[in-house]
C-alpha cells in the first residue's frame, strides 16, 4: 500500500519573513555542524552541552516567530471568515508547545 503523504496547506510569505527565517535556520545549521565537529574533536561535555542549549534557544526563538505570525495572519484571517476549527488549532499548538 502506497504511503500517504501529510496535508500540508500553504502560506504565501514575503521575501522580508524568507529571508528572516532561512537566516535563522543557516544560523542554526551553522551551530549543529559546530556541534558535530566539537564531538569529532572530544570537546568537553560542558561546552558541548552549552551549544546544544544554545541550539535549542535558537529553534524555541525560531518557533516563536512563526506562531506569532501564524496567529496575525493563518488565524485572525480563518476567525475573521467564520472558520472556528482554528482555535482547535491553536489548542493543539499550544498543549505541543509544552509537551
Amino acid at each position: 500500500m502506497k504511503e500517504k503523504l501529510p496535508h500540508y496547506r500553504k502560506i504565501p510569505r514575503g521575501k522580508k519573513d524568507i529571508t528572516l527565517i532561512n537566516n535563522r535556520l543557516n544560523r542554526i545549521d551553522g551551530q549543529i555542524k559546530g556541534i558535530k565537529k566539537m564531538i569529532n574533536e572530544d570537546i568537553y561535555c560542558n561546552d558541548v552541552l552549552i551549544q546544544l542549549r544554545a541550539v535549542e534557544k535558537a529553534i524555541r526563538n525560531l518557533s516563536n516567530i512563526i506562531l506569532e505570525d501564524h496567529l496575525y495572519s493563518c488565524i485572525s484571517t480563518d476567525l475573521e471568515n467564520g472558520k472556528l476549527e482554528s482555535i482547535d488549532e491553536i489548542i493543539s499548538l499550544v498543549k505541543r508547545f509544552n509537551q
